[in-house]
């Protein structure tokens, strides 16, 4: 089928839930895809974070692909193999002591939520349950992780909204203190926004909060969905700080294109669920953690972390190099290769130019140019999506 015929036929059937554009993308490989006219684009979208070594790597490939000659399931009444082999990696190059496996960072989210409560209430019985989160967060689509995102546009028309969330401004150490009550019992956060714009916590925020939870003996949990597995310059987002989590959260980057989530605990929270107290029919399956351990071996091996801290950085500079001659940027931010390009105007004019000269990037809060390349993105190919974006500003600089 073409473009025409799936986007005609997806509009019949497929529940209108996202604003797609007007093709269907059908192949990729490396940093790039194709849609089913044969057109080929850079993608600086990665599948929002989630294809952080490219698509289609050619051991995630093979991995999946003997996987499925094995076991595709089998329920978690019973070992798995990869799933165990998975969450050592994960345990060994992390502070975390204990894994749980499900199906995508909104999942991880609700699991971290279940459990900051769980430990309270065996701890301090019961009504310790409140949650702090930050304004402009992003932390799932479920009920519970849409009353945990602090954005009132995600929550509207979903009242009435899952009690026991709080919400201050990001990096607001004041205000954070004074939102903690005999109530609290955790305090979720994103090391870097997403989602809300890429706004980095500053490194006296993270140590304070860390400070704050100790005084109070409350959970640090940290949303690292999006910023997880590399993308941050650092294998996992807190370790750019000088702290370590009660508890974080993973997704999106883990499995190389394949739906997994993962939840991470650290002392103590790591023994908090019991038999029957959490789980999940698909979360761990062999496929999926076959094709996450072949991902992190990637990550890991070929010190992805380093490359994206060191191509961030030249993105980030060419990026700020244009400022002068464009006054419509108003500033270029964020950690890795996670970049933010915000713009005193609507960001939609210059996503769209960049998709008509082969270029994929999305537009997070209207005016937020959100990058988010392969971490083993080519520095060649790196300059040819800067052109691009770089023709596209002028564009819309001299027709504004």
């Amino acid at each position: 089928m073409n473009n025409d015929m799936i986007v005609k036929m997806g509009e019949e059937y497929v529940m209108n839930t996202y604003s797609r554009h007007s093709y269907a993308l059908v192949r990729g490989k490396g940093s790039y895809v194709w849609d089913a006219d044969g057109n080929k684009y850079l993608d600086m979208v990665s599948g929002i974070a989630v294809n952080n070594i490219g698509h289609c790597h050619p051991r995630v490939v093979k991995a999946i692909k003997e996987q499925a000659e094995l076991l595709l399931h089998c329920s978690n009444l019973y070992w798995i193999e990869p799933q165990v082999q998975l969450a050592k990696m994960i345990v060994d190059n992390s502070c975390g002591d204990k894994v749980f496996f499900c199906n995508s960072g909104a999942e991880a989210n609700e699991g971290a939520i279940k459990l900051a409560r769980k430990w309270s209430y065996e701890k301090y019985g019961p009504g310790r349950y409140e949650i702090i989160t930050a304004l402009n967060s992003f932390h799932g689509r479920t009920l519970a992780t849409l009353a945990a995102t602090g954005q009132a546009k995600y929550q509207k028309g979903f009242e009435p909204l899952m009690p026991g969330f709080k919400y201050v401004p990001y990096n607001d150490l004041e205000a954070l203190e004074k939102a903690i009550t005999p109530q609290t019992c955790a305090i979720l956060l994103e090391p870097l926004q997403g989602e809300g714009g890429v706004h980095q916590a500053s490194l006296q925020y993270m140590e304070g909060v860390k400070e704050l939870c100790e005084e109070h003996d409350i959970l640090l949990m940290l949303d690292e969905v999006q910023a997880g597995l590399g993308r941050t310059g650092e294998l996992f987002a807190y370790q750019n700080y000088r702290i370590e989590p009660d508890v974080f959260t993973l997704a999106k980057g883990l499995g190389g294109g394949v739906p997994i989530g993962a939840l991470v605990a650290c002392g103590d929270a790591a023994n908090v669920f019991g038999p029957g107290q959490h789980a999940t029919t698909f979360g761990g399956n062999p496929l999926a953690t076959a094709a996450a351990i072949a991902t992190l071996t990637v990550i890991i091996g070929e010190k992805l972390p380093r490359q994206a801290k060191g191509k961030g950085d030249y993105l980030k500079e060419k990026l700020l190099s244009f400022k002068n001659q464009m006054p419509i940027i108003k500033d270029v931010r964020g950690l890795g290769l996670l970049t933010g390009v915000e713009l005193s105007i609507e960001g939609k004019k210059v996503q769209d130019i960049c998709q008509e000269k082969g270029l994929l990037i999305n537009c997070v809060q209207s005016k937020v140019l959100r990058l988010a390349p392969p971490l083993n993105i080519s520095y060649e190919d790196l300059d040819k999506g800067i052109e691009i974006i770089g023709e596209a500003l002028k564009m819309v600089c001299e027709n504004k």
